[in-house]
């Protein structure tokens, strides 16, 4: 059938409108989709957050948590490389290194049980080994044990974190090979040398690293110093700067001058504050 011409003119405009208005729609839909999707962009998605975390420190976390926790002695550490040098309460800490001593350590034992005092007992892993005995009595008397290193190295905390770890779990199998069930939840780095990579090396085996408020340096004898002069500058360091929460630091190796300086001190502490043994 043939169309006349006014009826193709007609059929033509109608397509080109038809094709206009499409035109018009689609042009006005994409500033609509675009407004749409804008708030996907700016809104947070929990999904990002997922997938940043890395994947070591989740694994990080899991062994953390099977990990033996160290005790905490307060919310500020105040020592290097965050040690503790304060027990976290108003009690006050006695603290012994370097043992134990075949002569002194049963001395000091005697007078704390006398005073009805306990103390915290930082030992050395060689003499652990040459006097097991010492480290069930000193546990059977209430005190604390602390680990001080194998040999007393002043230089462990500049070692890798696996020989530092094999040192210390050397002195602790020490301990538990003398009594299986001691608990040693405190460490003390030799000279008070803590660096971050002991302290974390320690927390990992569960101990809390100690350092100190008082150090009477019982450990110095000046040439020219009595036994007498000696022990009343002990005595009057201790009674100086002693204070609320004070841990003092003091040795029963090889030390019989501080043994006899604590004959006068521990009733002169007592009088004025608890003495604990760590943990408070």
């Amino acid at each position: 059938m043939r169309l006349s011409r006014s009826k193709k003119a007609v059929l033509v405009g109608t397509a080109l409108l038809t094709i206009g208005v499409a035109g018009r729609a689609a042009a006005g839909e994409a500033p609509h989709r675009h407004t749409t999707a804008a708030p996907t962009f700016e809104t947070p998605s929990p999904a990002p957050s997922h997938a940043v975390r890395p994947k070591k420190k989740t694994a990080a976390h899991t062994v953390a948590a099977h990990a033996p926790a160290a005790p905490e002695l307060g919310k500020k550490t105040g020592g290097p490389a965050g040690s503790h040098l304060s027990t976290g309460t108003s009690a006050v800490a006695l603290t012994f290194d370097d043992g134990p001593d075949p002569v002194q350590t049963p001395r000091m034992l005697k007078l704390l049980a006398q005073q009805h005092v306990h103390a915290t007992f930082c030992l050395i892993g060689k003499n652990v080994r040459r006097h097991p005995e010492l480290v069930r009595q000193i546990v059977a008397g209430g005190n604390t044990l602390c680990n001080h290193t194998w040999s007393h190295s002043l230089t462990i905390g500049k070692q890798p974190a696996a020989r530092i770890q094999a040192d210390l779990r050397r002195t602790n199998d020490a301990i538990h090979q003398a009594d299986p069930k001691a608990k040693i939840e405190y460490f003390r780095a030799p000279g008070g040398n803590f660096t971050p990579r002991l302290v974390a090396t320690a927390k990992s085996l569960g101990m809390t690293s100690v350092y100190w408020k008082v150090d009477p340096r019982d450990w110095d004898h000046p040439k020219g110093e009595s036994d007498a002069a000696h022990r009343a500058r002990v005595i009057s360091t201790v009674e100086k700067h002693v204070g609320k929460g004070a841990i003092i630091l003091s040795h029963d190796y090889n030390q019989p001058d501080t043994i006899a300086a604590y004959r006068s001190l521990i009733p002169w502490l007592r009088h004025r504050y608890r003495l604990v043994a760590l943990p408070v």
